[in-house]
């Protein structure tokens, strides 16, 4: 098997053959090399040890406990990470070893990895495949190293990692290592917040996000890490006067499957969007109807505490929560461009395309076409309403035009002017060109002094 590698790879190889030292590509590059895709993380294996390395590459660092040496990668801010040959004890934290001792040959070190596409290792043009990882690749199979039971008792991330590498790949979980997740789910409680999200939103980013989230949670893991999500699933839409035929749950599977956006904050959205619902779940005994009343609102709310549990950045906390709350707005083609200026306020401009990429999830989650000629008018419309300002910085004019057209110093008068010139372009009464704003601001200025 041949692969075409990279001068700089090639060139860290040669350096420590030259040295007569051992070293090996690891890890999921090789997947990906095997696979015909391409490799964005470089990892390599030596019997070399650190400080063999820093003589090596002066440039590098090593400031870990691990074993693991940074080199500068020559076309990307994030180091090439060689590790020393190692075997690996307890795992009292379920993440992290106790203890790292050097191992004595690859095979020990390739022994300790996680799955078995992932524990080959390569040398130029020679694979070595203790566990049988090519075959796997082949059936399209994620399996545990040796014991799964172990594998997670070790560190417990690896069970989303799984989930997560399935989805990326379009691959299934074998038997029993899928067997021994769901044996292992309340393990995951031990493991940070932030590394949960990140898994997470890997997997959301992958190529079948549906079926990612819908493995977590036949694997027990969706209720420990999106449990308002999980309790969807008992809240019924299907009644009179509704076009719902799906519980809450699956139809916010089916509103990921289809969000056309490829943004991983944007499909947790599309996730989440009618997370509210099972709050505000009512049904008439009479005739049946089923409402969910403000359940956009609450949903807001729920949006932000699964922000905060996952540790997203204000940013992100701030763009989901504009997402699912204002995610059930209007297409009536009667709105007035004030009430469309309000929405384009609600969301942010710059979240525009994607509440409508979760409106369009939504939609085909539904059961409803991708659009609708209403919806289309209203996209329209979202362009030609930003043509007008949305606030006095919008403006052909600013405080210096004030005060020198009417003479008057800095102050609260400036801002009135500028705020009543605002309103009426607003309104349409004026229009935002230079000339009729200046011409209105002397005329509010002799309206002034009378």
């Amino acid at each position: 098997m041949k692969f075409i590698m990279p001068s700089f790879v090639s060139e860290l190889i040669e350096r420590f053959k030259k040295e007569g030292l051992e070293i090996y590509i690891v890890g999921g590059a090789v997947r990906d090399l095997i696979m015909g895709r391409a490799v964005s993380d470089w990892d390599f294996t030596t019997n070399a040890t650190p400080e063999q390395i820093l003589e090596l590459f002066p440039k590098a660092f090593y400031d870990n406990k691990f074993g693991t040496v940074g080199i500068p990668h020559p076309d990307s801010p994030e180091p090439l990470e060689v590790t020393t040959f190692r075997r690996e004890e307890t795992y009292s934290d379920r993440r992290h070893p106790d203890k790292v001792v050097w191992g004595k040959s690859l095979e020990e070190d390739l022994a300790r990895r996680d799955f078995t596409i992932n524990s080959m290792a390569l040398l130029i043009t020679k694979v070595i495949d203790p566990f049988n990882g090519q075959e796997d690749l082949k059936n399209k199979i994620v399996r545990a190293v040796g014991n799964p039971q172990e594998r997670f008792s070790e560190d417990a991330l690896r069970m989303m990692r799984a989930v997560r590498i399935a989805s990326e790949l379009g691959f299934v979980i074998e038997e029993k290592t899928f067997e021994a997740i769901k044996m292992n789910v309340a393990l995951i409680r031990k493991i940070s917040a932030e590394r949960i999200r990140d898994e997470l939103f890997k997997l959301l980013a992958s190529p079948y996000p549906y079926e990612g989230v819908v493995m977590l949670r036949n694997a027990g893991l969706l209720v420990e890490i999106l449990p308002e999500v999980e309790e969807a699933f008992d809240i019924p839409q299907k009644s009179p006067k509704r076009h719902h035929v799906v519980d809450v749950g699956t139809h916010l599977l089916y509103s990921l499957r289809y969000c056309p956006s490829k943004d991983s904050l944007v499909r947790l959205a599309a996730l989440l969007h009618d997370i509210g619902k099972p709050q505000t779940f009512k049904k008439d005994e009479k005739t049946g109807v089923i409402t969910f009343y403000n359940h956009e609102v609450v949903g807001g709310r729920i949006a932000n505490q699964v922000a905060n549990r996952l540790r997203l950045s204000k940013k992100e906390k701030d763009k989901l929560f504009r997402l699912v709350r204002w995610h059930l707005f209007t297409v009536d083609e009667r709105q007035t461009d004030s009430a469309i200026r309000r929405f384009i306020r609600n969301v942010g401009r710059e979240n525009l395309e994607d509440i409508l990429a979760v409106r369009v999830g939504d939609r085909l989650g539904g059961g409803a076409t991708e659009t609708s000629w209403r919806l289309e008018l209203f996209k329209k419309r979202l362009v030609e309403v930003q043509q007008q300002p949305f606030s006095v910085q919008d403006l052909k004019v600013n405080g210096n035009d004030v005060m020198k057209e009417l003479g008057i110093p800095s102050g609260p008068k400036v801002g009135q002017v500028l705020n009543t010139l605002f309103a009426e372009v607003e309104e349409g009464k004026l229009k935002n060109q230079r000339e009729d704003l200046l011409k209105r601001m002397k005329e509010i200025g002799k309206e002034s002094i009378t």
